[in-house]
């Protein structure tokens, strides 16, 4: 690292980051502060209700989310058309939208950046999967993946 303003914070999380048609990426996004929001099932209603609305996805495939009170987990898989920044920035935008206007406030409900992995070729799908969704129980918020509300997969 170069000690620069580029080799530090939300910089260095975008150095090297590519979007590649057809490639699943799991993409984890916190709260501004880690605010636990999604603590509040009305506002986790409200922001998970937004990942499969017409228009945020654009042409991209949701195969498996987890929104925890502080963070959400994504499982992407790109298509022709849309990069990974504007399908999460607009994941975000929309339930920070839908979750500000549920509790009557403004403001960041998400922090600036996000962490993504592009899986590799050698890396199981179902197994990154039942690693997400499995978030609540590793938590300890839930003993059953099936208590928990806020997730979803393609494979049920």
């Amino acid at each position: 690292m170069d000690g620069t303003a580029a080799g530090r914070g939300h910089a260095a999380l975008r150095r090297g980051r590519v979007s590649l048609r057809g490639q699943v990426y799991h993409v984890t996004a916190t709260t501004k502060d880690r605010e636990p929001i999604f603590d509040l099932p009305a506002a986790a209603f409200a922001a998970a209700a937004c990942f499969h609305a017409p228009g945020v996805l654009g042409d991209a495939s949701l195969l498996c989310w987890v929104l925890m009170p502080d963070h959400a987990h994504w499982l992407l898989q790109l298509d022709r058309r849309d990069g990974l920044a504007g399908v999460v920035c607009r994941l975000k935008s929309a339930s920070a939208r839908s979750t500000n206007n549920l509790l009557g406030r403004r403001g960041a409900v998400w922090a600036r950046s996000f962490h993504d992995h592009a899986l590799r070729r050698d890396e199981d799908l179902l197994t990154v999967a039942r690693y997400i969704v499995a978030n609540p129980i590793r938590a300890g918020l839930v003993r059953r993946v099936g208590d928990y509300p806020f997730w979803n997969a393609v494979w049920l």
